[in-house]
């Protein structure tokens, strides 16, 4: 197991062992039922990249199942190693589940679409049982990089943190995608070692209260 220091920020790269069981329901984490329930209106968002991309984001739900899967087959190999950190070739059933199941208050999952219904990206912030710090994570369609919808899904997830009350919000990332890093460089994140993996850093950004 990796440093102590991580716990919170490993929990969108250990999804696939919070994942609900096909047999017995629920979640296995223990992570399911700490912290304060937050809402959040399910409607749209309408969002607006730099280059004037018009995106609409939502929280997923169990009718997003296909959505999802779909996304994901379309999301390179490279981008799915540095998402899950693992060499990941697809992402199975339960983990969809997980993604999509909405009954973890600690967790939200959303989808980016194009004004065409198009989905072009998924991102997820996980929240630790303090409701002080989070994770994010995000994957975008393999043929929709470079249109900054990565920059602004990670914008709007940080504001999400910031309406839950988090203080800071984390991710791990791979050394070796640094696409991703400089994003969040670019959105005002610090770029620090990860204890006991060269291989990885942590990305980590303090919030300013609402």
């Amino acid at each position: 197991m990796r440093s102590e220091r991580i716990t919170v920020t490993a929990l969108a790269s250990w999804l696939m062992a919070l994942a609900p069981s096909s047999e017995g329901g629920g979640t296995s984490g223990r992570y399911n039922r700490l912290g304060p329930v937050m809402t959040f209106n399910a409607k749209p968002v309408q969002l607006t990249t730099r280059s004037g991309l018009e995106l609409q984001v939502r929280l997923a739900t169990p009718e997003d199942a296909s959505t999802l899967t779909d996304l994901f087959r379309s999301i390179t190999q490279e981008d799915l190693r540095f998402r899950f950190l693992t060499g990941l070739n697809a992402i199975g059933a339960d983990q969809i589940k997980a993604m999509t199941s909405g009954d973890d208050s600690n967790t939200e999952n959303y989808l980016v679409f194009l004004a065409n219904g198009t989905v072009v990206a998924t991102g997820m912030l996980v929240c630790d049982a303090t409701g002080k710090r989070g994770e994010v994570a995000i994957s975008v369609h393999g043929e929709h990089h470079d249109e900054g919808i990565g920059w602004t899904l990670l914008a709007f997830l940080a504001d999400r943190a910031t309406a839950r009350g988090l203080s800071v919000i984390e991710s791990i990332e791979n050394r070796g995608n640094r696409a991703a890093i400089q994003v969040e460089r670019d959105s005002g994140f610090v770029v620090e070692p990860l204890p006991g993996d060269a291989t990885l850093v942590l990305v980590r950004k303090t919030l300013t209260p609402a």
